[in-house]
């Protein structure tokens, strides 16, 4: 009888310890699961690639370009006056200064060309002594005034020159003779070459810029 129970007995341990080999056995699978398949993270997942306005992924917009009209830089408006459409004269004062009054010349420019042309912009002038004796008298009108002046075709436009043709300082004999005694001037309407042309009296005759002092005004262009 003892013995039947002490075989029960050792029977009952070992299906004890079968049972409890299979639980452990259950728990450590379950604590280190199948690393067959590794899960996805963030980083590697392709970023996602914005459209842009031409609709396809990754392309590039081209920007825009501003289109206007290719009008002629002149807006339309007439052409400067040149050498070449324009003749010019240089008129001396018909009078003597005085010491309140300037001596007044005359630039006349004419346009001889079949259309109007126009003045804008400061027009220069200058003067060489026909000897050398002197430094050149040189002035412009940008400070008078550079307003358009449109010239029509055989219409001419003309500016003042204010001098001083006499001496006061010395005799009477020597008031005449100035520095500067030029029989020729040269005259540059603006954005153009210089053209030297003949000094004349108001009848056309040839006649002398005679100037004695450098405060030379050239005056604005008028029709």
């Amino acid at each position: 009888m003892r013995l039947r129970t002490a075989t029960l007995a050792t029977a009952a341990v070992f299906v004890a310890g079968l049972s409890l080999t299979a639980c452990n056995s259950g728990d450590d699978d379950a604590k280190t699961g199948d690393t067959s398949s590794p899960v996805a993270t963030a980083s590697s997942k392709a970023p996602a690639t914005a459209a842009t306005s031409t609709g396809k992924p990754g392309g590039t917009q081209a920007p825009a370009t501003a289109t206007g009209s290719s009008g002629s830089g002149s807006g339309g408006g007439v052409s400067a006056c040149t050498t070449k459409t324009t003749t010019v004269q240089f008129i001396a004062s018909a009078a003597h200064a005085s010491e309140s009054e300037p001596a007044a010349a005359t630039v006349k420019v004419t346009n001889t060309s079949g259309s109007t042309c126009t003045i804008v912009g400061a027009s220069a002038l200058t003067a060489k002594d026909d000897q050398g004796k002197a430094n050149p008298i040189e002035t412009d009108n940008a400070a008078a005034g550079t307003d358009a002046v449109d010239i029509a075709p055989g219409a001419s436009a003309t500016a003042d020159v204010l001098y001083t043709d006499l001496n006061f300082e010395g005799s009477q004999s020597a008031r005449e003779v100035c520095a500067v005694q030029a029989s020729k001037v040269a005259i540059a309407l603006p954005k153009d070459i210089a053209r030297t042309v003949k000094v004349t009296k108001a009848n056309g005759s040839a006649g002398v810029f005679n100037v004695c002092t450098k405060d030379v005004k050239f005056g604005a262009f008028h029709s």
